[in-house]
């Protein structure tokens, strides 16, 4: 019987470390602090075991060993290890030590790792409390990690660290409730996007509202191959650290996570006046984010803003034109947003009416309520494709029925998620599910695309049997006075 540590194990013990900041500080703070460590530990423990194996394979010739820990993957300076850190646990300059480690791990990274850790302080009176509460919380969460021994060979499978990473985010996101939640896109939501948009091996992927990388890294998992190309954007500058080292830790060395404001500015570029253009652009960006931008869209360099601009307090618009300008001519894009997106007049009226009529809109799908951390309003998904070809039609589906109840949130089940991807590849009409609308429908519904008008979900109530109620009311009384009848009996025999 295996005694490798286990994805699940490894999730129960580092969310049990959080008890260590649970109460005194707020979810949105300590994940940095918790995640990073677990970053470091990690890191730690495989360049442990590689110069293990070297040694022995060069039987304790330190100078081969050191020659060949150069061509490793990563680096991590001696007095930057996990291992040094624990030792200097009891230290009255904890804080500052984890923060020179950090600083030292990057140097020794630069391609893959430079600025990574810009944004988490350990050292921190803020967020960790004076020294004397600094080090003690930062001592119990060295000790915490201590019993974690995350060497290669003693994890139960390849994907492991990185699963457990995705975990952690997701219940951070859940603790944390809308702060946390606005950059991670729950995983079935993820995996459904993924579906939708159809990516292969070699494709160039984007994600303009990246969050912490994880839809970008189930696209790849759709894939199944490391051969495609991952990149996004972040404004948040934590969220951004937490994005490149999960890609980090999933192996994807070569994504290109940029730090900035999508739609202020946007850092994917080919050169300063092209932005770059993808086979695949998916995203859950902020919903309805109000002052995007909307004073400065007219002069926008890249004139992604050419069909309109989107109103000052709703940049839902501005978000979907921005993708639409980074597909190239073959390319897919699949976004997550509110139901308003769909019929909403004035200026998003007249931008939704241009994308349909340059037949960009392929589906619509109603998703159901309560699936998103932080907000229980019902999202849509939109696909757009720049290679529908003589096929103007669009696929509506009301999938906001179809959901497993769980604790805190609603779910999406394997099953779910299979018959709206069924749905959506077989192109059909399923009667009170989905709908093939034309584009003269959708014109004449004054392109509103409101779900409700295409996919009639309408269930007919059963007609009641009157006079089988009224039978069964008359016996209810009859019973109501047989146990008043016994109540008035026990009282008097109680002398009430």
């Amino acid at each position: 019987m295996s005694n490798k540590l286990t994805q699940q194990e490894i999730n129960y013990q580092v969310w049990k470390a959080c008890d260590t900041f649970r109460g005194t500080i707020d979810a949105t703070q300590y994940k940095d602090y918790i995640l990073t460590m677990l970053f470091i530990k990690y890191i730690s423990d495989v360049n442990k075991e590689k110069r293990a194996d070297y040694l022995e394979k060069y039987n304790g010739d330190k100078e081969r060993v050191e020659r060949a820990m150069k061509h490793e993957r990563f680096k991590v300076p001696e007095d930057s290890s996990f291992d040094y850190l624990y030792e200097n646990r009891n230290a009255d300059n904890l804080g500052e030590l984890i923060n020179i480690a950090l600083e030292n791990i990057e140097d020794a990274n630069r391609s893959k790792l430079e600025k990574v850790f810009r944004n988490i302080d350990y050292n921190s009176e803020p967020n960790l409390g004076q020294t004397k509460d600094r080090n003690r919380r930062l001592k119990h969460l060295l000790t915490d990690f201590k019993g974690l021994d995350l060497r290669p060979s003693n994890l139960e499978g390849n994907d492991v660290i990185g699963d457990s990473y995705e975990y952690l985010i997701a219940n951070f996101a859940s603790d944390a409730g809308k702060k946390a939640g606005e950059f991670y896109t729950p995983s079935q939501v993820s995996t459904l996007l993924a579906k939708l948009v159809e990516p292969k091996e070699g494709d160039r992927v984007c994600d303009p509202t990246c969050g912490s990388g994880s839809l970008l890294l189930k696209v790849a998992d759709e894939i199944g191959s490391k051969n495609v190309s991952l990149n996004g954007q972040e404004l948040n500058g934590s969220t951004w650290a937490l994005a490149r080292m999960n890609m980090f830790l999933h192996e994807m060395d070569n994504a290109h996570i940029q730090w900035g404001d999508t739609l202020n500015n946007p850092l994917l570029r080919e050169n300063d006046s092209a932005l770059t253009k993808y086979d695949v652009v998916v995203a859950n960006p902020p919903f309805s984010l109000d002052k995007w931008g909307a004073d400065n869209a007219s002069a926008d360099r890249y004139q992604r803003f050419h069909r309109g601009i989107p109103p000052k307090s709703k940049g839902d618009y501005a978000f979907i034109t921005h993708m639409i300008e980074t597909l190239n001519e073959h390319g897919k894009a699949g976004v997550v947003l509110p139901h308003g997106v769909l019929f909403r007049g004035s200026s998003e009226g007249k931008i939704r009416k241009q994308l349909i009529d340059e037949n960009l809109l392929k589906a619509v799908i109603g998703l159901p309520a309560n699936l998103f951390f932080g907000t229980g309003i019902p999202a849509t998904i939109l696909v757009f494709d720049k290679n529908k070809g003589d096929n103007t039609d669009v696929l509506f589906i009301d999938a906001s029925n179809e959901f497993e109840n769980a604790k805190n949130q609603n779910k999406l089940s394997d099953a779910n998620i299979e018959k709206i991807i069924g749905t959506y590849k077989n192109w059909e009409t399923v009667d009170k599910y989905s709908y093939v609308a034309t584009l003269d429908e959708i014109i004449e519904n004054e392109y509103n695309l409101n779900i409700p008008r295409y996919v009639d979900t309408f269930e007919e109530e059963e007609p009641v049997d009157i006079k089988a109620t009224q039978e069964e009311i008359k016996a209810i009384k009859l019973k109501i006075e047989e146990v008043e009848k016994k109540l008035v009996q026990h009282l008097e025999a109680l002398g009430i």
